[in-house]
């Protein structure tokens, strides 16, 4: 189908790095997209704001998705009324936002949000005069509420791909920026200068990242080149909006391939810099570890099954944690003592940089925690271990440190066989465990996975528990 749009444009598509007033237009019929595939409540929204005399079209990802083939996870509208105008539109409205401030227009569970057209962010003597933009000396857009005519907010999107508007009335396309020809050539291009745009605002790098790990594209030569020169400016971007900007990276599906180009693009270190530099220091084992977890959560997502940040955020710290807790062993402090102190000190640093909730880092430390209780299966240890509501995540956890090449001891086996065993054969497995209890729960030399034990994380659910 989507051959067959290209096929059917009736004018050549040009290259094109800036948007153009008059935009490429693409009538009912030579796009594939149907009224609907589309939010009975997005239509609403437009419909309305379009009968109370303002401009509104659907914009950007849902656009890009649908002529992809694509379901969009949610249905954005761009208009020329201001928030309060919309506010005034729809009682069950409400505006939000400081730094860029919109409308959620809602619907029970379903949000649509709408925007006002943006225009281009005034600039010297214009910004100092405006109360409405600012940015700092880095060039970063702090506040961006400066509202525009729909040929500036194209023009100040960030992606060609996501300059694109659909009139649910007339089934019309508007095309400012050839984003139709860079979906046709599977590319991630900025609009405007790549430097100036990733200073503006430097999670335009992630989002590059992400678009292209989701849709399987380029970024076109020019969007990625000042990539990794600028990705220390990441630094700048508030530790809250970056927590929210990783789970989008890491639990949408695609996590192996975004990995994979955060760390081509020198934007991995920046997120997670104890990560990174276990990575250098033990580059097999950390990479192998962080890969399985990536590999399972992708897999439970595409299975329909839920997944948790914390279980991601364990997984991707934990090669930075073993060398903090035997250099606090080596001072003489016992093991879960030196676990808890590490766990704390690596988590508050990582937190420096991406503020990870306190409902997340309870159950990292907890997850932690279990590898060194794991391995403490003398007397009624065990059971009391299986009867924890974090056993099934830490088991998990274990089996995912095994499958990077950890030697355990067999514990995982010892473990999964526990679990399914008759009371007596556990009594007869503590008997037996003699020498063995109480073995180390620190990484030692890889070892072959056994085929016996399930895939780390999916017997009870590893990501999602």
């Amino acid at each position: 189908m989507l051959k067959k749009l290209f096929q059917s444009l009736r004018s050549p598509l040009r290259r094109a790095h800036q948007p153009h007033s008059t935009p490429q237009v693409l009538n009912g019929n030579q796009h594939p997209i149907q009224r609907g595939q589309i939010s009975r409540y997005a239509v609403s929204v437009v419909e309305r704001l379009q009968n109370a005399g303002y401009q509104a079209y659907l914009v950007g990802g849902c656009v890009r998705d649908l002529l992809l083939g694509i379901e969009p996870k949610d249905f954005d509208v761009a208009t020329s009324a201001t928030p309060e105008q919309v506010r005034a539109e729809f009682r069950n409205a409400r505006v939000i936002g400081r730094r860029f401030k919109l409308v959620h227009v809602h619907f029970g569970r379903e949000i649509i949000e709408t925007a006002t057209f943006r225009a281009n962010h005034p600039q010297g003597d214009e910004e100092e005069d405006s109360n409405q933009a600012s940015r700092n000396e880095s060039g970063r857009i702090l506040r961006d509420n400066v509202y525009g005519t729909l040929e500036d907010d194209a023009q100040r999107r960030d992606f060609t791909i996501n300059a694109l508007y659909y009139d649910p009335s007339t089934e019309r396309i508007l095309d400012y920026a050839h984003g139709v020809h860079d979906i046709r050539n599977n590319l991630i291009r900025l609009i405007g200068d790549p430097t100036q745009r990733y200073q503006e605002d430097p999670v335009r790098m992630l989002r590059a990242v992400r678009f292209a790990a989701k849709l399987d594209f380029d970024i076109e030569k020019h969007s990625a080149a000042p990539i990794y020169r600028l990705a220390p400016m990441l630094r700048e971007i508030p530790a809250a909006r970056l927590f929210d900007e990783v789970l989008k990276l890491f639990l949408t599906g695609y996590a192996i391939y975004t990995y994979e180009l955060l760390l081509d693009y020198g934007l991995f270190g920046q997120l997670f810099p104890a990560s990174a530099a276990a990575l250098e220091q033990n580059p097999d084992y950390t990479d192998t570890l962080i890969r399985n977890a990536l590999d399972n959560t992708d897999l439970r997502i595409q299975q329909g099954k839920p997944v948790t940040p914390a279980f991601l955020f364990a997984a991707l710290l934990w090669p930075a944690l073993p060398a903090r807790v035997i250099r606090l062993q080596e001072r003489g402090m016992p093991p879960i003592p030196a676990m808890q102190e590490a766990a704390h000190e690596l988590i508050s640093e990582q937190c420096q940089r991406i503020a990870v909730p306190k409902r997340f880092t309870m159950p990292i430390r907890e997850i932690w925690d279990m590898q060194e209780r794991l391995p403490r299966r003398s007397g009624k240890r065990a059971d009391l271990l299986l009867e924890n509501p974090r056993f099934r995540a830490g088991y998990d956890f274990l089996l995912l440190r095994e499958s990077a090449g950890e030697e355990t001891n067999g514990l995982g086996d010892w473990w999964t066989d526990y679990q399914d065993a008759s009371d007596s054969e556990r009594r007869l497995m503590i008997r037996n465990l003699g020498s063995k209890d109480d073995g180390p729960g620190a990484p030692r030399k890889r070892r072959r996975s056994s085929g016996k034990r399930k895939r780390a994380g999916e017997q009870s659910g590893g990501a999602g528990e």
